[in-house]
């Protein structure tokens, strides 16, 4: 077969579609934007006519996957770690569920925090809701081990985790694809009450679910993702899950290191296995991107009292990302400290496209709330979220996406006035529509400010649920239309904005402005395609 270079995503996409995908279900949040972006583009997946289209948040594309397995058919969904919280209801009901056809849930997680809030283990939520969980090293093994999850998933009737890191997820290397399989066919469960968890059938279905997890412990032995490397120098055993395998592998082949070494890449990890590993070595070492998970399992599997090294004891670093550098150290060999850069380099932090919308939106508001003082602007998670910092500082919160119009509807309800949330387009479709609902129920006061950008800024300018809807949504959910104002954020514009802004503040009610001009980014590569097609 065909040698292609691509991504971890990329690898994962094309893994998918050569296993018979019939639907991708996710919304766009970095390190794994790019599978769907990979299908979307796929000239295949296009001509066999795969679902491709962004979900409004990742619950709902977790249950429209879910439904499609219903169907008969093979899908994926895919989100980055926190996107998995917003799914969690579904994805945990889901191991309880069982499926039809195949359904794999890719989750990238982001290790150091290059593009999150936060850095937890994805694994942690595939142990909670005792599913297979796969964890690849390279873009070879994200390919199979895309195509593996689909035949694992149906074996077992069960979801499965495909758990990523942002590394193996935006690097290189060739893969070679295998045999294009062809897609299921439509066929319901042959229990069609199957999918229905009201407490007497779920208690059996919990039931189920715990007596097979001996059977998908065999599976993670049988199935050759976890395997022993032997190796002559027994002071050391190395346990490396998944990424973490070829950092060591990097720095074993640089300094002769010669240890035996288990490489896990399928979850559950058996019992057994870990124990005829660690009885022939001294001390065993565990190395895994994000939070110590299997090392601390260790200590109520290993039948005697080993020594065990890894980010509980301090021998790794607690939090971020595994490189050559910190397991060089952790196995004892010196090396060069690391190279500071100069002063003469300054930190150049992230800023507001020059003629960004944001940025008259955000005047405007500073302006408006001069007489009232600091402290009372909530936002979230979007590209306006870098109103925090200088020379705007224009926001005091980012928890969430959609926290903005709930954590200041909390403060107004504690008495804070006015209590403002600024909010984007995507994010407002994604998870603010509820906390609006709630202050128009309860006509809490509260200014809602929209900065409508129609797209998905954050992550590359993907397509907006809420473009040439947010007016319509707000009105349906109840806003009154008095109080239902449109915004041109221009400098021009300037002075009219902060009195409309004023005037909102003012009103003790619910009130939302959207703030509507075309992301600078999208506007340029639309003005670029346009003069290239006339060309």
């Amino acid at each position: 077969m065909k040698e292609f270079v691509l991504l971890g995503d990329e690898a994962i996409g094309q893994g998918a579609l050569d296993a018979g995908l019939s639907g991708v279900y996710a919304y766009p949040g970095t390190p794994s934007t790019e599978i769907t972006e990979f299908i979307q583009k796929s000239k295949e997946a296009i001509e066999r006519n795969v679902h491709a289209q962004w979900s409004a948040n990742e619950k709902t594309a977790m249950e429209a996957g879910l439904g499609m397995s219903y169907a008969g058919k093979r899908a994926m969904v895919c989100m980055k770690h926190v996107g998995l919280n917003v799914a969690a209801d579904a994805f945990i009901n889901a191991g309880m569920t069982g499926v039809n056809g195949g359904l794999v849930v890719v989750v990238a997680d982001d290790p150091s925090m290059h593009s999150s809030q936060n850095e937890q283990d994805s694994r942690f939520y595939g142990k909670f809701a005792m599913i297979p969980v796969l964890e690849p090293a390279t873009q070879q093994e994200a390919y199979e081990m895309t195509r593996y999850g689909f035949d694992l998933s149906e074996k077992f009737a069960l979801p499965v985790m495909l758990r990523i890191t942002t590394r193996l997820a935006h690097s290189r290397s060739a893969v070679e694809r295998s045999e294009l399989r062809s897609e299921n066919e439509v066929k319901l469960p042959a229990d069609l009450k199957q999918f229905i968890l009201l407490p007497a059938p779920a208690r059996k279905k919990y039931k189920l679910l715990l007596s097979i997890q001996d059977k998908l412990e065999q599976e993670s032995i049988t199935s050759g993702l976890n395997r022993t490397e032997a190796g002559e120098d027994h002071s050391k055993g190395i346990i490396a899950c998944g990424l973490s395998y070829n950092y060591y592998q990097e720095v074993a082949a640089n300094a002769g290191l010669n240890y035996p070494v288990l490489k896990i890449s399928q979850y559950p990890v058996p019992a057994e296995l870990l124990n005829e590993f660690v009885k022939g070595v001294d001390q065993v070492v565990v190395l895994e991107e994000g939070a110590p998970m299997l090392e601390e399992s260790l200590t109520g599997i290993l039948e005697n009292n080993y020594q065990i090294g890894g980010r509980l004891n301090g021998l790794l670093p607690r939090d971020g990302e595994l490189d050559p550098l910190n397991v060089k150290k952790a196995m004892g060999i010196e090396s060069e400290p690391a190279r500071l850069i100069p002063d003469v380099v300054k930190n150049r932090p992230p800023a507001l496209c020059k003629g960004c919308g944001h940025i008259d939106m955000y005047n405007a508001l500073g302006e408006a709330l001069d007489s009232y003082g600091p402290g009372r602007v909530f936002s979230d998670i979007g590209c306006y979220t870098l109103g925090a910092l200088p020379p705007y500082n224009a926001i005091n919160s980012c928890v969430d996406m959609g926290a903005s119009i709930t954590m200041a509807k909390g403060a107004s309800d504690a008495g804070l006035r006015p209590a403002v949330a600024v909010i984007g387009d995507s994010t407002f479709t994604h998870s603010g529509m509820t906390g609006l609902l709630d202050a128009v129920v309860e006509q809490t006061p509260l200014t809602i400010i929209i900065s409508d950008n129609s797209t998905t800024g954050m992550t590359g300018g993907q397509q907006s649920h809420a473009t040439n809807r947010l007016f319509d949504i707000c009105r349906g959910i109840g806003v009154e239309e008095e109080h239902l104002r449109q915004m041109n954020p221009l400098r021009k514009h300037h002075e009219e904005n902060m009195v409309m802004v004023a005037d909102e503040l003012a009103y003790e009610g619910v009130s939302v402005i959207i703030a509507q001009r075309e992301c600078i980014q999208t506007a340029s590569r639309s003005l670029r395609k346009e003069k290239s097609a006339k060309s």
